[in-house]
């Protein structure tokens, strides 16, 4: 009777599970599809069919193709992304609060891009034309990898990294970065003042398919191993030295998986700039459908940040046509409150 019961519980549990990522598919796929219609200019799904299919007018083949296409699949890519990071990282340091800001790797591309927009005229007049749109992607890639680098080197003690000095030593990297780009910010003229708030702001503009491919391919293949760390995470969950006598190699794990992270963070960063609490918002709606189980939890994360990341930037876009607000203020609008009602919830518990 009990294996009965026990058997019919699984069963629905399955169901259940099945019935969420369909729900998160059909989501995803709408939002998608809203992407490439709605905006300044309404295009209808046949327009949208045709410019992919290389028979549409020039103008809607090039709003779809050249524009919204790029858009859309720039979103997915880095909303996914940031989404199971968060999910990774909030399961790797036991911290519901953990985001992939929190190790400063935003903070460390971030203060590379600055440099670059300030300074970049003492270093960049001999750099070709042709190249120079994609300085400042290539700059906060490596200023990711850079404060990864230094984050896992200050973090490790007697060859073992303590969660503990990895985020004090993310925080200071922060406090550090941010000191520097306040500075740059100070010394520069009005137009890289401007330069500097829009990119601040995070924004999924100004993207052709050859900076979005690469970005995105970065992405989704550190997501994809990101999801084969869902056991390990799992064990993480009991401690970490029930994790070690579970057979886990605790340092290494929680090595790679901080690096991996950071690749991922840095190939969005570098595109769209900084993009704000997807990855602490989305693993936290997952873990409340569908439970703590992290081969469950990271995929459903990411097709949550995914959907959350294209309907802001739906969100600004439609706002107050032609203009266009930085995605970056609808993820905050977004994020802000639930942080609170995170920080609300921990104290009642």
């Amino acid at each position: 009777m009990a294996l009965l019961e026990t058997t019919q519980f699984r069963g629905r549990r399955f169901s259940f599970n099945a019935l969420v990522f369909v729900a998160l598919v059909a989501a995803l796929i709408t939002v998608a599809v809203g992407e490439l219609v709605l905006g300044p200019v309404r295009l209808s799904l046949s327009q949208i069919y045709d410019a992919m299919a290389g028979n549409g007018e020039p103008m809607p083949a090039a709003i779809v193709t050249q524009i919204r296409a790029p858009r859309m699949v720039l979103g997915l890519g880095i909303g996914m992304s940031l989404a199971i990071c968060g999910a990774v990282l909030q399961g790797l340091l036991r911290n519901p609060l953990a985001d992939p800001g929190l190790i400063g790797i935003s903070g460390g591309a971030s203060a590379a891009v600055v440099v670059v927009i300030v300074l970049g005229d003492l270093f960049l007049g001999e750099i070709p034309a042709s190249v120079r749109p994609y300085v400042l992607p290539i700059a906060a890639f490596c200023g990711a990898l850079l404060v990864t680098a230094l984050i896992l080197g200050f973090a490790q003690k007697n060859g073992e990294m303590s969660i503990g000095r990895l985020i004090l030593v993310g925080v200071a990297i922060n406090a550090i970065a941010g000191a520097g780009i306040g500075f740059l910010t100070y010394i520069s003229n009005d137009t890289q003042l401007r330069d500097l708030t829009f990119w601040s702001m995070g924004s999924l503009a100004k993207t052709g398919w050859f900076g979005v491919g690469i970005s995105v391919t970065i992405m989704m293949i550190s997501s994809v191993v990101l999801l084969r760390y869902a056991r390990a995470l799992d064990l993480f969950q009991l401690g970490e030295r029930a994790a070690f006598h579970s057979g886990l190699a605790i340092t290494k794990i929680k090595f790679s998986a901080c690096a991996i992270c950071a690749v991922a963070v840095g190939a969005g960063v570098s595109i769209a700039g900084p993009i704000g609490f997807i990855g602490l918002v989305s693993p936290h709606i997952a873990r409340m459908i569908i439970g703590s189980a992290h081969h469950l939890l990271l995929p459903a994360s990411a097709l949550l940040g995914g959907v959350l990341l294209l309907c802001a930037d739906l969100i600004v876009r439609n706002v107050i046509p032609p203009q266009e607000l930085p995605i970056g203020l609808a993820t905050s609008l977004i994020g802000g409150p639930f942080f609170l009602f995170l920080l609300l919830r921990e104290k009642r518990l």
